[in-house]
């Protein structure tokens, strides 16, 4: 046989002898066949059993574990594309809109359509046309996971710029889609912003959370957005479409059309807001403006702000951090505690009333001062006002007026009405971020603070200083308390909670006699005291209390004012808030003007 070497010569008999032999001495082993027999045998075995495993796996394939593999071949060839739906408008009490929807659009990734690898490659080549470090892309896709049969949202609200440059590489991009979907605009940009918040996609928790929410689902985060994000959001709609081997769509095999979310009103009017935030400026502060009748909010504006268009798009972290560390720019400061000062004074007034202690006619001797504990609480004049009442008492802001009555009444009580007037969580607009004010008692200092009560600490209290804090809304709603006759409002945002039983109004307990003798001290505070340029003629009688609110470090102090008007039908009140500016008939005083003003030129 060619290829075979030659073996000697040998005797057959001598060979067998020797075989013989062999076997004699040791166990047999094989001989390794090397005939053309054999090897067609051994082939054969080889040929079978690779056949049997084949059908024995094509058996499991078909008949075990068919439907599974059947499935998802079905997911390659079949999608199921969701479909956004429009966010309900968001407009003031007028109609005018706030927050609406519009067409833009979108980028989308299907990870199917490429490899790890090559998705690598491709993120960084979206990344220098979108913006977006290429490390985000990949998040998104390894939390959707690169065999998802769904598409991942990468950009949103796409550049004019950005979507030439991807339609004329779209041949480098496989498994990318640019699709029409609606997006937020806020069409006033900063205006009300920390009312109406901002969108986003819905988080992993989010996801957890509402199992039912599809991959991209646009959620409220902050604001109204959030507050009535159920109303807002609408009901998704899908697509199921079939497609080739190149993902291109073949033919729409089903359609559920998505359901727009329904329009919000708010009780905001946007005038007003515009107003509020005008004159505050640069400054950093709040006014909170109510119906005193109703709790409706007119106004709430904080400042600084931010413009909630920024967020119609992915924000980067770096752009997050920045923004951040601005001035706190997504601090609402009108549901921020700040020192009341002199404001407060209604609620110690109330106090000395309300407990019995003093009644409407009552008048406290004044002097430079008074002693506490090795510290001396003096009179803001330097000197005494003699004998007075409540009227003269809040016209001429008297600390020593209050000291007294406070010391009297005791910090429980101070708290009890304080709590009775809308200071603490009894107040509360349910927006993410907002904070209540504190009214501590001597019991709740030495559990907070693991420190004994001072008289010194009821001679601040009673005049807005210490440990008490207050929100500008609730000092708006102090005032509105005043205002409207003793009744407590519960502010809102939505104009279908206004005069719900939810939002009934509660009485306070204070007495016609109690309120007509604040009354006149805020009316009075206004045509000689601390507030007189709210009498300047340019509007209606109107009433309030001014403040200056000192706050610690050695700061300049907070501007503080709140105020209701007409004074013989009040339909508004206000506070104000300016952080370290000063007195406030000198800086908050002005801004309640301008806000007043508006107000009135309206109803002309």
């Amino acid at each position: 046989m060619a290829g075979r070497i030659p073996i000697p010569f040998r005797s057959k008999r001598r060979v067998a002898n020797l075989s013989r032999s062999a076997n004699a001495v040791r166990p047999q082993t094989a001989v390794r066949p090397t005939s053309p027999k054999y090897r067609a045998v051994l082939l054969m075995v080889i040929v079978t059993s690779f056949i049997s495993v084949c059908t024995a796996r094509l058996v499991q394939l078909q008949l075990v574990q068919g439907q599974y593999y059947r499935k998802q071949a079905e997911q390659n060839r079949v999608r199921l594309i969701p479909m956004a739906s429009a966010r309900g408008n968001i407009v003031d009490r007028k109609g005018k809109v706030m927050a609406a929807s519009r067409v833009a659009r979108s980028v989308f990734l299907w990870p199917m359509q490429q490899t790890p690898a090559e998705w690598q490659v491709t993120a960084n080549k979206l990344s220098a046309i979108l913006d977006i470090p290429s490390e985000e892309i990949l998040e998104k896709l390894d939390q959707a996971g690169y065999i998802s049969a769904l598409p991942v949202r990468v950009a949103q609200n796409l550049s004019p710029e950005a979507f030439v440059a991807l339609e004329e590489l779209a041949t480098q991009f496989q498994g990318l889609e640019i699709r029409a979907e609606s997006s937020r605009y806020y069409p006033n940009g900063e205006l009300a912003s920390h009312i109406l918040g901002y969108i986003g996609e819905a988080t992993s928790a989010d996801m957890k959370a509402n199992p039912d929410f599809p991959v991209g689902m646009i959620v409220g985060k902050m604001g109204v957005e959030r507050l009535a994000d159920k109303q807002i959001r609408g009901v998704w709609g899908s697509r199921l479409i079939e497609v080739d081997a190149r993902g291109k769509e073949l033919r729409e095999m089903g359609i559920r059309q998505p359901q727009a979310g329904a329009q919000v009103t708010l009780t905001l009017d946007l005038d007003l807001q515009k107003t509020a935030e005008q004159a505050l400026g640069s400054r950093r502060g709040a006014v909170a403006v109510i119906d005193p009748r109703t709790g409706a909010v007119l106004a709430l504006a904080s400042t600084p702000t931010f413009d909630p268009n920024f967020f119609t798009r992915k924000v980067s972290r770096a752009e997050w951090q920045s923004l951040q560390a601005r001035n706190k720019p997504f601090l609402n400061r009108a549901l921020q505690g700040y020192p009341p000062g002199s404001t407060f004074k209604i609620v110690t007034s109330a106090a000395g009333m309300g407990s019995g202690k003093y009644s409407p006619n009552a008048r406290i001797a004044t002097s430079a001062g008074i002693r506490m504990g090795g510290f001396f609480f003096g009179e803001h004049s330097g000197s005494g006002y003699g004998v007075i009442g409540f009227r003269q008492a809040l016209a001429v802001s008297s600390n020593t007026f209050f000291y007294r009555m406070g010391l009297k009444v005791g910090p429980e009580e101070i708290s009890k009405w304080g709590r009775k007037l809308g200071i603490g969580n009894v107040t509360d607009l349910k927006l993410a971020g907002g904070a209540h004010g504190t009214l501590p008692t001597p019991e709740e200092k030495e559990k907070i603070y693991k420190e004994p009560w001072y008289p010194g600490d009821t001679v601040s209290m009673s005049i807005g200083q210490g440990l008490v804090l207050a929100t500008p809304l609730e000092m708006a709603v102090v005032v509105s308390a005043i205002a409207n006759g003793g009744m407590r409002v519960k502010p809102h945002l939505l104009t279908d909670q206004t005069k719900t039983a939810e939002f009934k109004p509660e009485p306070t307990g204070l007495t016609p006699d109690a309120v007509d003798a604040i009354r006149s001290g805020l009316r009075a505070a206004v045509t000689q005291g601390t507030a007189k340029k709210l009498n300047d003629g340019s509007l209606p009688p109107t009433a309030g209390k001014t403040g200056t609110a000192e706050v610690p470090h050695g700061r300049r102090s907070n501007a503080v004012f709140v105020g209701y008007g007409p004074v013989d039908k009040p339909t508004i009140a206000i506070a104000v808030v300016v952080e370290n500016g000063g007195y406030g008939g000198v800086t908050a005083v002005p801004i309640a003007r301008e806000v007043f003003r508006t107000y009135f030129n309206q109803r002309k």
